[in-house]
């Protein structure tokens, strides 16, 4: 594709595309994880109907047949160590290892980053609608499925008793944005790259959806409707172009010029 066959609208950017002003993309992170959890705040107060939302979400995959969560929570608990380093990932992968991606986008692959920081955006801004319209409790606290607290009992637990813990909404399950962060995070990263390993990338979602099964913090369902979100997020939001004369490419090579990409920056 060359300057005449481009399509309207798309335009060539600069090998080296500007980056966004990094006090402006620092406010606008950090205000949409403040937004996120102040709004899931908010969505306090519906502890009855949660219960019952999940007893029908139980209900519900029994009846198409999706796999028991059970079946993960008991090769988990097959050992302390293992268990334990599952909540630990729980705990402490979801926001650092999302962060670290768009740094890294937004020193190595500026349009990327904005691209990824508008899907993320999206799909942020609209989980905050579920809690409101379809609270959910977590499967760790439905009775009568033979699961357990994992995190309660072998530790490390991000959550208190539901009644004294004022830092989050433990009756917001779905959608699970532990895995929709975890696979738009390999989605970027597999967009943005063109190592022939790339695709390994996908073992972080992979692993994040055992997880937070496992350790009876989410449902199938949850993780399910996360994925439908960000699909709908990327057919609205296309990632950056690269020009006919660089697309296809493997990983350049030393002291040739990475692909320029159009909508840099924007």
């Amino acid at each position: 594709m060359n300057a005449r066959t481009e399509p309207a609208g798309a335009q060539a950017e600069p090998e080296n595309p500007a980056r966004p002003p990094l006090i402006r993309e620092f406010l606008l992170v950090a205000g949409l994880f403040l937004v996120y959890k102040l709004g899931r705040r908010l969505a306090t107060g519906h502890t009855a109907e949660a219960f019952r939302n999940a007893r029908r979400v139980w209900d519900w995959e029994r009846t198409v047949h999706l796999p028991h969560e059970n079946a993960v929570q008991t090769a988990l608990l097959h050992g302390h160590t293992l268990v334990h380093l599952a909540n630990t990932y729980y705990a402490t992968v979801h926001f650092p290892a999302t962060l670290a991606f768009l740094i890294w986008l937004y020193l190595r692959r500026p349009a990327h980053y904005v691209w990824a920081r508008r899907v993320l955006a999206l799909v942020t801004s609209a989980a905050l609608v579920l809690p409101f319209t379809f609270p959910l409790a977590p499967p760790r606290m439905l009775t009568g499925t033979g699961l357990v607290d994992t995190a309660r009992l072998y530790g490390p637990s991000v959550y208190g008793p539901p009644s004294s813990d004022h830092l989050s909404n433990q009756f917001a399950a779905m959608p699970s944005l532990h895995f929709g962060w975890a696979l738009m995070v390999a989605v970027g990263l597999i967009t943005a790259t063109r190592s022939r390993w790339r695709w390994l990338w996908l073992l972080h979602p992979l692993l994040t959806l055992l997880v937070i099964v496992g350790t009876a913090n989410h449902y199938w369902i949850d993780a399910i409707v996360a994925t439908a979100m960000l699909g709908l997020a990327l057919a609205v939001i296309h990632p950056p172009q690269r020009t006919a004369t660089t697309a296809g490419r493997g990983t350049p090579r030393l002291g040739t010029p990475e692909p320029v990409l159009a909508g840099a920056g924007r």
